[in-house]
């Protein structure tokens, strides 16, 4: 797991382990990033299923709860099976361009 930061946002990029260990990791680390906007950049890894995506729901649904972004990062999903409550984009530029548009929203009061 790589962490890199830019401005507000943090990047969390995973290479190798699996989609479950990254889930508990940053249910472990998640103090360290709770007040940033989060991207999940999981391009590098091999197709990845439904399952694996709901696996971050939890963490997902709380970040967003607590006015932040988070959004993943994989073009090696199926965009019709993914539910409304999680944000999946196929590459890092959409992922910057969702939190831009959420902060307006959130700057705006929505």
């Amino acid at each position: 797991m790589i962490i890199d930061k830019d401005g507000n946002i943090s990047i969390i990029t995973q290479e190798k382990a699996s989609i479950i260990e990254l889930v508990k990791k940053l249910d472990v680390m998640y103090e360290r990033f709770k007040n940033d906007n989060i991207i999940v950049n999981l391009t590098s890894l091999k197709p990845i299923s439904l399952q694996e995506i709901v696996e971050f729901l939890r963490l997902s649904n709380n970040h967003r709860a607590a006015k932040n972004s988070f959004v993943i990062v994989s073009e090696k999903v199926n965009f019709d099976d993914i539910p409304d409550e999680i944000v999946v984009v196929p590459t890092l530029h959409e992922a910057y361009d969702i939190i831009e548009m959420e902060e307006m929203e959130r700057d705006l009061g929505f």
